[in-house]
C-alpha cells in the first residue's frame, strides 16, 4: 500500500485555504478552479477503479462546496492509487490548482 500523506496534506491545506477565502475570490475563479481540479481528480479515481466504464463527471454543488468537493476527491482517488510516482503526480495537480487559484 502507497503512502498518500502528502496528497492528503496538500488537499487539506488548499480546502482549508477555500474555505477561509471571501467570497469575491472564489467567485473570481478559486472555486472553477478547485471544482475543475476535483473533476480530474475523481475522473482519475474513477478510471484506476472501474477500467473500460465511462467515468462520471462531478456535478458543480456551488462555490462553498468547492473544499469539499476537492476534500473527496483526493480520498476516493488515494484509495486507489498505487505507486509514490502517482500519488507525486497528484500533489503536484493540488498544489498547481491552489496557485491557480490563488489562495
Amino acid at each position: 500500500m502507497v503512502d498518500t500523506t502528502p496528497l492528503t496534506r496538500a488537499v487539506d491545506h488548499f480546502a482549508d485555504r477555500l474555505r477561509a477565502a471571501p467570497q469575491s475570490r472564489l467567485q473570481r475563479g478559486a472555486a472553477a478552479e478547485a471544482l475543475g481540479l476535483a473533476r480530474e481528480l475523481a475522473r482519475w479515481a474513477q478510471v484506476l477503479e472501474a477500467p473500460g466504464v465511462e467515468p462520471r463527471e462531478m456535478p458543480d454543488a456551488g462555490m462553498f462546496a468547492a473544499a469539499d468537493q476537492i476534500t473527496v476527491a483526493v480520498h476516493d482517488l488515494a484509495l486507489v492509487l498505487q505507486s509514490e510516482g502517482e500519488v507525486e503526480e497528484a500533489v503536484r495537480m493540488v498544489e498547481g490548482a491552489q496557485k491557480r487559484a490563488g489562495v
